[in-house]
């Protein structure tokens, strides 16, 4: 529960470019090292990070921990790709990071040796690539969607008008494997408006799996416009859906063993916020399942909090669940325990 807060310092990574962060880690690593990368590299990479570098101003330790990190994260990712490839890696990645954070390195490794335009769509500016999407055809977009991890689709969807997300959204729980030959014509327009060529042999699958992984990550109140018009439109692929989805609030469904073990691992301050936009029943079953002089501090900031904002619940609520899913990816607890019948 003391691990540090990492989501400012997240944010701000996120809004840094591949050159300040190669200048920041040069930076950190001191002239000797940095000289010996340096030589390296080709010409045209030494002028744009040394004058990058030239160009460093006051940048804030949380940033330096973040890029150092994410190289030895990168690094890491690497080695394991060396040593028993992409499906090792991803495994191995999820056993020590957790899922989303396994997820996003993989991405990113595979955006810088992969010629597929959907890993390079993976490391574009978010807005750029809604941007795009917002003239193209909602079949495309649900194809798009498809190929992205899903917290790179859901910051995407939250851009996305809300008539243009639910067409996508529909589309997207009714997409299935796709030929060849119609994943051609979806990478001519990757293809034209934003580089790298998609490998014909890439074949794809959506359906409401992919879906309830996307819409975890969205914010609530977009989630909530989605389903709503799902249901509309299709009241059992919507129930599908929203079976394969997990929410804060299922928490309350948790066992007090398998809720003890995540409430020792998340961060105390994401878990306040969290339970600020939380049930009754569940702030009461958390406070039950940590220690006395825990719950009286848990307890106590939650009177001292005052008014928060519901982004901020929000991405505390999925800061929680992140740890909770990577718990349960290893094994380690069960998040949605199947209820079997009682004979009295």
């Amino acid at each position: 529960m003391d691990a540090p807060n990492t989501s400012a310092a997240a944010a701000n990574e996120q809004r840094l470019t591949g050159t300040t962060k190669a200048a920041i880690l040069l930076t950190a690593v001191g002239v000797d090292v940095a000289s010996q990368i340096l030589k390296s590299l080709p010409d045209r990479d030494v002028e744009r990070i040394s004058l990058e570098i030239a160009r460093l101003r006051n940048v804030s330790s949380e940033s330096v921990e973040r890029v150092l990190l994410e190289y030895r994260d990168v690094s890491l990712a690497r080695n394991f790709l060396a040593e028993g490839g992409p499906g090792f890696a991803q495994k191995a990645l999820q056993a020590a990071l957790g899922q989303q954070r396994a997820e996003d390195i993989m991405f990113k490794i595979q955006a810088a040796t992969d010629t597929s335009a959907f890993h390079l769509l993976q490391t574009i500016d978010t807005n750029r690539v809604a941007e795009f999407l917002r003239h193209e055809h909602p079949q495309t977009i649900a194809f798009i969607l498809a190929n992205l991890s899903p917290r790179k689709a859901a910051e995407i969807a939250g851009e996305l008008d809300d008539k243009i997300q639910a067409e996508a959204f529909y589309r997207l729980a009714n997409l299935g494997e796709l030929a060849p030959d119609v994943v051609a014509e979806f990478e001519e327009i990757v293809r034209e408006q934003l580089g790298p060529v998609l490998t014909k042999s890439a074949v794809t699958s959506g359906g409401v799996k992919k879906v309830a992984e996307i819409l975890n990550s969205v914010s609530r109140s977009a989630e909530k416009v989605i389903m709503e018009s799902l249901t509309e439109r299709n009241s059992e692929l919507a129930a599908s859906i929203k079976n394969l989805m997990f929410v804060f609030d299922d928490l309350i469904n948790a066992s007090d063993i398998d809720l003890q073990r995540l409430l020792a691992q998340v961060d105390q301050k994401d878990l306040v916020v969290a339970m600020k936009g939380a049930s009754t029943s569940l702030q009461e079953k958390i406070l039950g399942n940590v220690s006395e002089r825990a719950a009286g501090i848990i307890s106590e900031e939650l009177e001292l909090m005052g008014p928060v904002r519901v982004s901020d619940v929000e991405e505390a609520q999925r800061n929680v669940l992140d740890v909770a899913k990577s718990l349960e990816e290893s094994g380690e607890i069960t998040l949605n325990p199947v209820q079997e019948q009682v004979f009295e």
